[in-house]
């Protein structure tokens, strides 16, 4: 399942925030894996996050981690960097489906005719 989160960075945090993922901690990445996270990729635009996550049950990972000593000392150092979360931290975990793709619908190239 995906599931598109939307967070906005502390006024100033930006470059600090960018710092603080370039090498998230080993032991996260396990927890992560251990909750059924799958990937997790980042955008941003400003001050605002665009989260793309794929996991086996978004809400059952957020259980897993919640008890996770990894993530718990991980979000409490976020903190520190990401303001909120939009709409809300409780109305989150809607999964995405999947409406269009120009790779899927596109033909294949032609074959280029060599003399």
């Amino acid at each position: 399942m995906r599931i598109a989160l939307h967070s906005v960075l502390r006024e100033g945090q930006e470059a600090a925030y960018e710092r603080e993922h370039a090498a998230v901690p080993d032991d996260l990445l396990a927890a992560l894996r251990r909750a059924g996270v799958r990937d997790w990729t980042i955008w941003r635009s400003g001050r605002h996050l665009f989260h793309l996550v794929d996991a086996d049950d978004f809400a059952r990972a957020l259980e897993i981690l919640a008890d996770d000593p990894a993530d718990q000392a991980w979000q409490r150092h976020m903190a520190a960097f990401v303001d909120r979360f939009e709409p809300g931290d409780d109305d989150r975990t809607g999964a995405l489906a999947k409406v269009w793709n120009l790779r899927e619908q596109q033909s294949p190239p032609a074959a280029e005719e060599h003399p």
